[in-house]
């Protein structure tokens, strides 16, 4: 039977609830320096402004070795009552010092995260309930492919979900080619996240066939096309067939994008992107990407 791993537990995937489908409470990268999300009274306020909102559940894509304070998470969601589910995976290179990734090849990548998934992050015994990878800009390079081989390798031992960063939303054929093909991930254990940076309604439609979860996150930044194309992409996939294959997420990635930072942080996905789609596909169907599809993404039969 399917449950969703939690950093409290395994639940069924109907008891999640209204879930921002990638987001993160902590981050820390190279790339943004001075931008950390790194504050606890802070991850605390936001939650309890999104349960406010209607929320009930949020996945963390942030992965190893970029700030994801796994220790804290069980104490913030009771805290705040969203069930949150955390991440092992690894991002882009870009996004380590050098020496963070020292000793983290072939085999030993694998076993780190099938070890995060089934026994716990660390020492804090909390379990990781998705694997992020990342690709890059039109391409994948040696380390996302080494990165994504060895999580289907921890896919097919643990059952895990692969949710997967497109680089400015795009290669999305490419990881599917990888991962799909020559890896054998069954489709609907791939989540494919910020399609809606690039707005290819063809390459959307081949994703969809294929069974793979498509995130819709947002809101946009200078030059991302989340907002005011969204809705069309969204409405091009419902009429073909692919409204059960949607999932909507807010991405909030700096400290200044948090609500509780004067940002639209989580609550903005509820407080204006649901509004807003609903308007263009109807409500019944904003709801299930919202409150049933992540239950189905994230659920797993845990090996």
């Amino acid at each position: 039977m399917r449950r969703v791993r939690t950093v409290l537990g395994d639940i069924p995937p109907g008891e999640l609830g209204v879930c921002d489908a990638h987001d993160h409470l902590f981050l820390r990268s190279p790339r943004l320096p001075g931008q950390e999300l790194d504050d606890v009274s802070a991850a605390r306020a936001e939650l309890a402004a999104f349960r406010a909102a209607g929320g009930a559940a949020v996945a963390q894509w942030t992965p190893y070795g970029m700030g994801r304070r796994a220790a804290d998470l069980p104490a913030l969601s009771r805290a705040t009552g969203v069930r949150i589910v955390c991440a092992t995976g690894l991002h882009q290179a870009a996004h380590y010092a050098p020496e963070a990734l020292d000793g983290l090849s072939g085999g030993r990548l694998a076993g780190l995260f099938v070890s995060e998934l089934t026994e716990g992050i660390g020492t804090t015994g909390v379990r990781a309930g998705l694997i992020k990878v990342a690709g890059g800009f039109h391409g994948l390079d040696a380390h996302a492919r080494r990165t994504m081989t060895a999580a289907a390798e921890a896919h097919h031992v643990t059952g895990a979900p692969i949710a997967v960063h497109l680089e400015l939303g795009t290669g999305a054929l490419d990881v599917l080619d990888l991962l799909c093909g020559a890896l054998e991930v069954p489709g609907e254990r791939v989540i494919l996240g910020h399609l809606n940076r690039f707005p290819d309604w063809a390459v959307h439609r081949e994703a969809a066939a294929a069974g793979c979860w498509l995130a819709f996150d947002g809101p946009s930044r200078a030059h991302h096309a989340t907002d005011w194309r969204m809705p069309e992409a969204v409405r091009a996939l419902a009429e073909a067939g692919f409204g059960d294959r949607l999932l909507l997420g807010g991405d909030t990635v700096t400290a200044g994008a948090r609500s509780v930072d004067g940002g639209p942080g989580m609550p903005y996905l509820l407080r204006r992107v649901r509004r807003r789609l609903a308007a263009a596909v109807g409500a019944e169907l904003v709801e299930r990407m919202l409150g049933e599809h992540p239950g189905r993404a994230f659920g797993a039969d845990w090996k």
